[in-house]
């Protein structure tokens, strides 16, 4: 903790003495996540951005490698470069945060495990959106703990005709190879762009405790992970625009010890994602309306262990379409009104065939009374056949106090609803030998209401401070609770007096927190910029009778990140690392600990040969660390990797 606090104030510490001028303020940009076109610093939310440059400059893997290091936000990683993850936000768990591909619901129907499999390769991204707190008032269920939109590349008016081609290759220990490459055209009316992601190894040496006498094997924990997509738009004239996009992900990896911490745990998985939306937008004098329709189509193909029959084989499909109008009555005063329809189906091996129906309305108003104060509004109505009705209000305020004090304050509820596998995990495999999990068909959703209140000042020209209080009060949360045969009324498939983890609707918990972030953005002439941030998270997790689940309070309950991007046209130059304290588990099954505490470091170094090419070295984990985030699932030690890049323009 001391090294890294002393390192994080020594990089802080430099940047006065840097000569620049200022850069455009983030807090400007208009949102898509916020369903109407407000700044970000008019929405009464604590947003994050990041932005191209981020994503060209930092240190990372993969997006949700770069995830982890915005300030609130939590990765708890199975294995490095994107192979499997939770993300969670402000103590939510992984299914209550919400992911949107260009404000549509990306979010799994059988697991949130899936969530953060992005059919989006790195070329497409415009810029990721980073909503905390709950947003179930504007989409609906699962946007408990926050919202995360990824904004593709779009036609925009104000780069004229244009005309880019980039890419990237890297090779690093373990056989890894990294390859990113990407395009994008614009002429006159027409935009086309698309992208491509290779990220594959045979993985890093895992050596396994000897348990009994007995050496449990090593292995390796490989990776092939594709992601292709394209993009086309077309301004038809008149105000009238339409653009479609494809996208297609596919992850072959081992999955040893991702979900148990079993010793005969040999998994390997195999899963694809299809992914294609088409946007319709009329823009005219005071009203903008845009008919959304996205679908995903998903394979998870999961093997146990080779040693015996174990594959479970699913396919789910998500169709969706979200329909908006927005109208601006005045200057001081607009309304957006929205009806969302989607459908998920499930064919499984394991979990049965089944389907579902979803409606949602809604109607959002944004209301400024004086120039220094706006208010903002939603209600929602949601018809779920999983979870029937529910009702969500929200509530947001900005009042822009001084010059340079904002404060800024949000009420509002939120639902989760239980996905194919907390209601149906195991009802088709025969004869279900004890102690397994098994699904629950009549689950309640998850029902909750947050409050926050924060403020953000703007300390100089460069400097920025926020800080946010939080609260959540959680009903009917899912859990597997350890229950007999004969109180269960829902299977047949069970042995008659045996103990089975059934999901059900058990535990009322609250959780608190605060969030404090530090930034600093300063340009560098043309070419040059520095962007700074550190950040910290306290997270407490309780309920009354004092017990919470694993699965409830696995989130850290102190998170430190802290990020450092610098270029000067020639050098660039990422830092990032992360500080987290949790809660300290064993398991004897396999001699595995989950520290209580560790420390990560990562860094990517790049210099520009000439204005079109350019060479990189990054290393992750700089520091060697052994940890895990996941008990059982070790994470990869020390890992170099260099490259070279280039962009025409």
């Amino acid at each position: 903790m001391q090294r890294l606090l002393l390192l994080t104030a020594l990089i802080m510490g430099c940047f006065p003495s840097v000569y620049a001028q200022f850069s455009t303020d983030v807090d400007t940009v208009t949102i898509q996540s916020a369903r109407v076109p407000v700044k970000i610093a008019e929405t009464g939310r604590n947003i994050s951005l990041l932005e191209p440059a981020d994503l060209q400059q930092a240190p990372y893997t993969s997006l949700d490698d770069l995830l982890q290091y915005v300030p609130g936000i939590e990765v708890q990683s199975r294995n490095a470069f994107g192979v499997q993850g939770d993300i969670t936000m402000r103590g939510a768990t992984f299914s209550q945060v919400l992911v949107l591909i260009d404000g549509m619901k990306l979010n799994d129907p059988l697991t949130g495990h899936f969530n953060h499999a992005f059919p989006v390769a790195t070329s497409e991204i415009e810029r990721v959106e980073v909503l905390r707190g709950a947003a179930a008032a504007i989409y609906g269920a699962d946007a408990v703990g926050g919202v995360i939109n990824i904004v593709t590349k779009g036609h925009d008016p104000r780069r004229g005709d244009a005309t880019q081609l980039e890419g990237q290759l890297n090779y690093g220990e373990n056989s890894l190879v990294m390859a990113r490459q990407g395009f994008s055209l614009q002429r006159d009316r027409l935009f086309i762009s698309g992208g491509f992601n290779l990220t594959q190894s045979e993985g890093a040496l895992v050596e396994e405790q000897v348990l009994d006498n007995t050496t449990l094997e090593s292995y390796r924990n490989y990776f092939d992970i594709k992601t292709a997509g394209l993009s086309i738009g077309y301004r038809l004239g008149n105000g009238w625009n339409i653009r479609a996009r494809t996208a297609y992900d596919n992850r072959d990896f081992s999955a040893r010890y991702f979900y148990t911490v079993s010793p005969l745990d040999k998994s390997e998985e195999t899963t694809s994602t299809w992914w294609n939306q088409v946007i319709v937008t009329k823009t005219g004098r005071n009203t903008k309306t845009d008919i959304n329709v996205a679908h995903k189509r998903n394979t998870d193909e999961f093997i146990f262990s080779p040693d015996f029959p174990s594959t479970n084989q699913h396919l789910t499909n998500l169709y969706n379409i979200n329909a908006n109008h927005l109208r601006e009555f005045t200057p001081r005063f607009s309304m957006n009104f929205g009806g969302q329809l989607s459908r998920r189906t499930i064919q499984s091996n394991d979990r049965g065939d089944h389907e579902d129906t979803h409606l949602g309305l809604y109607v959002m108003g944004v209301y400024r009374p004086v120039d220094e104060l706006i208010l903002t509004g939603s209600l929602r109505y949601d018809y779920d056949e999983n979870y029937d009705s529910e009702v969500t209000p929200q509530f947001n305020l900005s009042w822009q106090a001084t010059p340079a004090w904002r404060i800024r304050g949000s009420v509002g509820r939120s639902i989760r609803a239980a996905n194919y596998t907390e209601r149906y995990v195991s009802f088709n495999l025969p004869n279900l030998t004890p102690g397994r999990n098994l699904g629950n068909p009549d689950l309640l959703a998850e029902r909750s209401w947050s409050q926050e209140m924060g403020f953000d000042v703007d300390m100089s020209a460069y400097w920025q401070f926020k800080a946010t209080g939080f609260m959540r009060q959680s009903g009917n949360l899912i859990d597997y609770v350890e229950t007999n045969e004969a109180v269960i009324t829902n299977n047949t498939n069970l042995q008659a007096g045996a103990d089975y983890f059934f999901a059900q609707n058990i535990s009322d918990v609250s959780t608190r927190g605060v969030e404090t972030e530090l930034w600093y953005r300063r340009s560098l002439g043309e070419q040059g910029r520095i962007n700074a941030s550190v950040g910290y998270t306290y997270l407490n997790t309780t309920n009354e009778e004092g017990i919470v689940s694993v699965y409830i309070s696995s989130h850290a309950r102190h998170l430190l990140t802290t990020n450092l991007l610098f270029s000067n046209g020639l050098i660039e130059l990422g830092i990032n690392g992360l500080y987290k304290v949790r809660n300290e588990r064993f398991t004897e099954s396999i001699g595995s600990t989950l520290d209580p505490t560790y420390t990560v470091w990562n860094l990517r170094a790049g210099y520009q040969v000439t204005p079109e090419f350019g060479l990189n070295l990054q290393v992750h984990n700089v520091l060697n660390a052994d940890y895990q985030d996941i008990l059982g699932a070790q994470m990869p030690g020390r890992w170099l990797m260099a490259g070279v890049g280039f962009a025409i323009r």
